[in-house]
């Protein structure tokens, strides 16, 4: 058996249940992992309660389905008694006073929380950058961005730290950091997975998902976490199960490349490695052709005015009198908040309150908010037209490789168009997987493949036989 830290959560469940290992072996790997961090993946590490957990699932008398393996949590969503910041100073110190449902299930499924993983500041960011912490680095490179704002999670994952993580999906969230750090990263569909404890940043758009190093892994760890919640009125009962994939080709699958996602934005080596995914695609018994969306080149503008104006509201409750650090010394209230969420918030959030406020206020809302949910409502059109002709559209996940760290800092708008690709799909509410596809100036490519919703049973498996065909090796140089 390989060593204990890079074994597939697949493979160290299957340990666990046949006695091979034990959970506390387990999480130790894993904490030993973490707690050596040097890429800056976690803000919280809960080494001493996941060590008590695997304790006590080694003396169950019958292992739970996960067995007691690891997992890092993103920290946008809610932990009883562990620390959650969702990257901000507003929240620092802040322990909640419940767990999140979709960490509460997969708890109850038996994998142990290790740590909170870091994240662009109420995941506001394509780079990791914008925490209020500190950067995350990209373990293909150590001046490489790893992605955002799950750049924690995927960093996690990707340098062999937890064999999988959970992080939250608003414009391309986990799709993005996934590409940049050659892992797996599914978004479900919209109201797929509960939001019940997850920090909002736009309540519209944001979804929980998986993150990790294979396809099949990633199915496991959504099938423990989607359903209907009661305490989340947005959330979905799920039609069927999600299977783990075992499909090996594509035969019968329409397979639409979007042409307006391979435009000249695209960098040469991602273009020319998603267009080899493509003639795979057609080895596999799978056909290709081109899909036109051409509202999706409104994307990128329709999102910065939805996302900014829900986020605008979602953020007025951060404000030092329910949570985080309270300023004691101002005058009256007035001064107490602005002192507050002056000094709580960081630039990026700032900008994109400010943002979502103006376009929220009078004289505005039409011109502005109003026109982007009718852009919107074309964006989700177009792809239910698409999905007419193919069962799947492709695209890159990210128009370029991990860029340099510091490098677009000061360009908001580069930023922005780092989710060009995968923004269309958010404001669609569909589900998408990025998969690895090759590798590009010695770095990772994602492969985007999205799919009707309720689709993520056909996605995955398409994406597991893509990813054999691929045979893409996870591992950074010099990670292990």
């Amino acid at each position: 058996m390989s060593a204990l830290h890079e074994l597939t959560a697949e493979a160290a469940v299957r340990a666990l249940h046949a006695g091979e290992a034990g959970a506390a072996e387990m999480v130790d790997a894993a904490l030993a992992r973490a707690e050596d961090d040097r890429w800056g993946s976690f803000l919280a590490l809960a080494a001493e309660a996941a060590r008590e957990r695997a304790r006590e699932i080694d003396a169950m008398p019958q292992r739970p389905p996960l067995g007691g393996v690891p997992i890092a949590i993103k920290d946008a969503l809610s932990t009883r008694d562990l620390v959650t910041t969702a990257g901000s100073r507003i929240l620092e110190g802040f322990r909640p006073l419940y767990t999140a449902t979709c960490v509460a299930r997969l708890e109850e499924a038996g994998a142990v929380v290790i740590g909170k993983t870091n994240m662009d500041e109420f995941a506001m960011g394509s780079s990791t950058e914008n925490s209020a912490y500190m950067p995350t680095r990209n373990p293909w490179g150590d001046d490489r961005v790893p992605g955002g704002s799950s750049g924690g999670s995927a960093t996690a994952v990707a340098a062999f730290q937890a064999p999988w993580a959970l992080g939250s999906d608003t414009g391309g969230s986990i799709r993005q950091p996934a590409a940049l750090c050659g892992i797996v990263g599914v978004k479900p569909t919209y109201g797929a997975v509960s939001r019940y404890g997850l920090i909002a940043f736009a309540s519209s758009l944001d979804q929980v998902g998986p993150l990790a190093r294979t396809v099949r892994d990633a199915a496991l760890l959504l099938s423990h976490i989607v359903g209907r919640d009661p305490l989340d009125s947005t959330s979905l009962e799920w039609p069927a199960p999600i299977e783990v994939p075992q499909a090996t080709d594509l035969r019968g699958v329409r397979v639409g490349i979007v042409s307006e996602l391979m435009s000249d934005g695209v960098e040469p080596g991602v273009r020319a490695a998603v267009e080899r995914a493509m003639g795979l695609v057609e080895e596999l018994g799978g056909e290709v052709r081109p899909v036109s969306l051409p509202a999706t080149e409104h994307g990128v503008a329709t999102y910065y005015l939805i996302a900014p104006a829900e986020c605008s509201a979602n953020l007025a409750r951060f404000d030092g009198v329910r949570y985080g650090p309270r300023l004691d010394d101002s005058d009256d209230i007035v001064e107490h908040y602005e002192r507050t969420r002056g000094l709580g918030f960081g630039p990026e959030v700032k900008r994109r309150i400010m943002l979502g406020t103006f376009s929220l206020s009078s004289g505005y809302y039409d011109a502005y908010y109003g026109r982007a949910q009718r852009v919107r409502t074309l964006i989700r059109r177009e792809f239910e037209r698409a999905f007419e002709e193919v069962d799947i559209v492709a695209s890159p996940t990210s128009p370029t490789v991990a860029f340099r760290l510091g490098e677009r800092v000061a360009d908001p708008l580069a930023m922005y168009l780092s989710d060009v690709c995968t923004i269309p799909v958010s404001l669609a509410g569909i589900p998408a997987v990025s998969i690895p596809c090759g590798l590009s100036e010695g770095l990772p490519v994602g492969l985007q493949l999205a799919g009707p919703a309720f689709s993520e049973n056909r996605l995955l498996a398409a994406a597991h036989a893509l990813e054999g065909a691929i045979g893409f090796d996870p591992r950074p140089p010099g990670v292990l």
